[in-house]
């Protein structure tokens, strides 16, 4: 299923999760912070969520991607709070009698959270102001100002 967690991630914890022995297949996806985008030095990430919101419609695409794929189980864990270089900010895992399966129930997933979860990111660079990236109120005046409630769907 779907959570979020104020904690590092550690993906064979999530793979160990799993008990039976049908899967031929396990797909690991780790999205880590890395040190640069869109050309600045990133020195850390912030992520916020909606936590209520973001764990409901997780395992929503979790249960999806069961149904539309041949897959056995799948988890998924995203970050929020501070994180630094390297920390894991999502992880999935998915098990499958069979790869292909796998891999695109995978891939389903991750593009499904990335686009329908409401958690923010905020990168922090070396060299400029923090910038929340990646959202969609981003380029609106409520949040030119850098706070947070641009952020929030109640």
């Amino acid at each position: 299923m779907f959570a979020l967690t104020d904690q590092e991630i550690h993906a064979s914890a999530l793979s160990a999760g799993f008990a039976g022995n049908s899967a031929g297949a396990v797909v690991t996806f780790e999205g880590r912070v890395r040190d640069h985008n869109l050309g600045k030095s990133v020195v850390g990430l912030e992520y916020e969520a909606y936590s209520e919101l973001a764990i409901s419609e997780g395992n929503s695409i979790i249960l999806e991607a069961k149904s539309k794929f041949a897959i056995i189980e799948a988890v998924a864990v995203h970050r929020y709070g501070q994180l630094g270089l390297k920390d894991i900010a999502v992880c999935i895992v998915v098990f499958s009698a069979h790869r292909d399966a796998a891999f695109l129930a995978c891939r389903y997933i991750i593009d499904e959270i990335k686009t329908r979860l409401p958690i923010w990111k905020r990168e922090h660079y070396a060299s400029a102001d923090a910038q929340w990236v990646d959202c969609p109120g981003c380029k609106s005046a409520r949040h030119a100002g850098g706070t947070s409630e641009a952020h929030r769907w109640l």
